[in-house]
């Protein structure tokens, strides 16, 4: 039986699913005509600014497929052809995700008011889900084709290497994707606070705001397409670096390489249980009907996993599986600790400390705000390193147990390192399930949005609140969990490069001047795209806070709320598009060359050294700005809704409460998120030019 093959038939299915899903939403009427309108700017702005993004990237994915043609050793066309089905796949996915987002945040406005809170929930879930069963559907159909074609699975193959093209293609558009999101995002969000909140002292998603329409297509376009792509990319990247591994290693079989393909399958078929077992769920407390979604999810998969590989008669034994559910119960405590630190309500029993905390030091204004948020941050970072350091040590030694001799005798490390990308698979198999549970948040966003500025009353506002409340929470649990995939994903794509590259340990020696030399660079590049990309976030904002300025000084009537006067959204629209595609180049440019130039100047041990260090100080930045930022965000959410005593909205404890959150707003939604993709794309590149790079460099 070919799982490849029958992986493919799946995936199509669940894609068939989704096409089904979003006619569904796009079934519901918007019977208002503002609301219709904004819907309809947003659609258009959001789908506007991919088509703008994709047509810039088109041109460097050419470019760099024929650079992989001649670069890439024996048979580079295929390498190349992987790379550009790899950011195909990535683009759809991105392209599909979104306009199911942006066609549900309108029509959950309007179920909001007619069906009450389940109603609401059941439309902006089903455009979640679209996403998530896109993002699943298209990598398991993307790496199933490339490993069918590839023979993976087949006896004596070694061709796998060449699936590392697919995950380079899908990590170079997941960065751009990542970082012009996230730019785009924040430049609106960040521009239309500081003017129209903390300035103009208007509410926010106000319609005399120019720069909400902005703000809301960026929530689209950073958090619906920018998350998918990272997830995505995460995805197909676990299951080339197991596959990658296991073709590299004499004692491991053909087994060994299709069982992430199989994996990938379970857990999809997984997701798609999960997806619809919503439908039992929609009447209970909506957070724990979202929980409780991915847990079902995850259950299943662990489950079916077990059993199935003695079903399908692989000759694995079921120590792999035992690591993928060590990666999936780490990735479930990340994302809890995530939540306990960014949280406003209890986790489990425990008091949360940090919201209450950057609140009391809100009230002596946003010097102590910021103090509070940078050390909550801080913090953050290790209990999440440790629970990492619990799978990747838990994955190691239930793989290697049983497999400490073979047929050459000795110690096989390839086997733990094995573990360690099944581990990474646990926490990305039901990417199903967990990305829909993601993509809801920015709808239930952009629906709050949409009824404040179409005037649909204080109930709706009161119900798409408090679903956007439950979307804070799961988009901060997303990024954990996207954040300890990554360290997971990365970690088994460096032993996949060390496999590919034929490197031993000796050779990525700390007595090894360029091993240091590559440690040190790698560890300086997440500050440098991390400071690129603060850069970016800041420069654009300037550019809409003067236009928002402008607006409201020379738009007669538009501060005062005159009838008949708009502003124009569209000018500020186009400002966090332009700034977008012109500030995402740069680390898209540093992350790939970078790779290229240690790795053939100073030689493969060097660039060993270079993805080590990325690895560590780019897992613990991005969970350090992912988690301040949610925090100052979640800090702000707090008085507002009164949790902090002697603080509330409007007074100097919330205005440094805003500008403590529009610090943070960078950092969680564009500089974090795009360290995760950074590390990854790195150790892509590292893999697809391996074969290529000599011990000692040029140099």
């Amino acid at each position: 039986m070919d799982i490849a093959l029958i992986a493919v038939i799946v995936s199509l299915v669940g894609l068939a699913i989704a096409a089904l899903l979003y006619k569904k939403v796009t079934s519901v009427e918007i019977d208002d005509p503002t609301v219709a309108d904004i819907t309809q700017q947003i659609q258009d702005g959001a789908m506007a600014f991919l088509k703008a993004e994709y047509k810039y990237l088109s041109i460097f994915v050419g470019v760099v497929a024929v650079l992989l043609y001649f670069v890439t050793e024996d048979d580079g066309h295929l390498t190349s052809l992987a790379f550009l089905g790899g950011a195909l796949a990535s683009v759809l996915a991105g392209m599909s995700g979104m306009r199911a987002a942006t066609a549900a945040n309108g029509r959950t406005a309007m179920a909001a008011q007619k069906d009450g809170q389940a109603g609401a929930l059941a439309i902006s879930y089903n455009g979640g889900a679209v996403m998530g069963l896109s993002v699943g559907g298209l990598g398991l159909l993307g790496i199933s084709l490339v490993a069918y074609f590839l023979g993976a699975g087949d006896a004596g193959q070694t061709n796998i290497t060449h699936a590392a093209g697919f995950g380079m293609g899908a990590s170079s558009i997941a960065l751009f994707a990542r970082v012009g999101g996230g730019i785009y995002t924040k430049a609106a969000d960040v521009g239309a606070d500081l003017v129209g909140k903390v300035e103009a002292g208007i509410p926010e998603d106000d319609p005399r705001n120019p720069g909400v329409i902005a703000d809301n297509v960026g929530d689209n376009v950073g958090d619906v397409a920018g998350m998918g792509a990272d997830i995505f990319e995460s995805f197909v990247g676990s299951i080339i670096a197991a596959m990658v591994i296991a073709d590299s290693s004499a004692n491991m079989n053909a087994d060994y390489v299709i069982l992430p393909i199989f994996l990938g399958l379970v857990g999809y078929m997984a997701s798609l249980v999960g997806v619809f077992s919503m439908e039992l769920l929609k009447n209970s407390e909506p957070g724990a009907a979202l929980r409780n979604t991915t847990f079902i999810g995850a259950g299943l998969f662990w489950v079916v996993g077990w059993f199935g590989i003695g079903f399908m008669d692989l000759d694995t034994g079921t120590e792999p599986m035992i690591a993928v559910i060590i990666g999936s119960i780490v990735g479930i405590l990340i994302g809890l600790v995530t939540e306990y630190y960014t949280g406003i309500e209890d986790v489990f029993g425990l008091k949360t400390k940090a919201i209450p905390h950057i609140g009391q030091m809100s009230k002596t204004g946003p010097a102590t705000n910021a103090i509070a948020g940078l050390s909550v941050g801080m913090m953050s970072t290790f209990i999440p390193i440790i629970l990492i350091c619990f799978g990747i040590f838990g994955a190691n030694h239930f793989m290697m147990d049983g497999h400490t001799s073979g047929s050459a005798g000795g110690y096989m490390p390839e086997f733990g390192l094995y573990g360690i990308a099944m581990a990474a698979m646990g926490m990305l198999a039901t990417v199903g399930v967990t990305m829909t549970v993601d993509a809801y948040g920015p709808v239930a966003d952009n629906a709050g949005g949409i009824a404040e500025m179409s005037g649909l009353g204080k109930d709706v506002r009161d119900i798409t609140d408090s679903l956007d409340s439950i979307g804070n929470t799961t988009a901060a649990i997303g990024k954990g969990f996207a954040i300890g995939s990554a360290a997971l994903t990365a970690l088994a794509l460096f032993a996949a490069y060390s496999a590919a590259a034929g490197l031993g340990l000796d050779q990525l020696a700390l007595s090894d001047p360029k091993v240091v030399i590559g440690l040190l660079i790698g560890g300086a590049l997440p500050f440098v795209v991390a400071a690129m990309t603060m850069t970016s976030v800041g420069k654009a904002a300037n550019e809409m806070v003067t236009e928002i300025r402008r607006q409201f000084k020379e738009i007669d009537g538009l501060l005062e709320g005159k009838e008949g006067v708009k502003p124009d959204s569209a000018k500020c629209v186009q400002i966090s598009t332009d700034a977008a595609l012109r500030e995402m180049v740069g680390p898209g440019v540093v992350a790939i060359i970078a790779p290229v130039i240690v790795g053939f100047a100073l030689g493969s041990p060097a660039l060993g050294g270079l993805l080590a260090g990325s690895l560590v100080t780019g897992v613990l930045m991005a969970l350090f700005m992912a988690n301040a930022g949610g925090a100052w965000d979640n800090a702000k959410k707090a008085i507002e809704q009164g949790h902090i005593e002697g603080a509330e909205k409007g007074d100097a404890a919330h205005d440094a409460a805003v500008i403590g959150d529009t610090i943070g707003d960078p950092f969680k939604d564009t500089s974090g998120p795009s360290l995760n993709i950074l590390i990854k794309l790195m150790s892509i590149v590292a893999v697809v030019i391996a074969p290529a790079l000599t011990i000692t460099g040029w140099l």
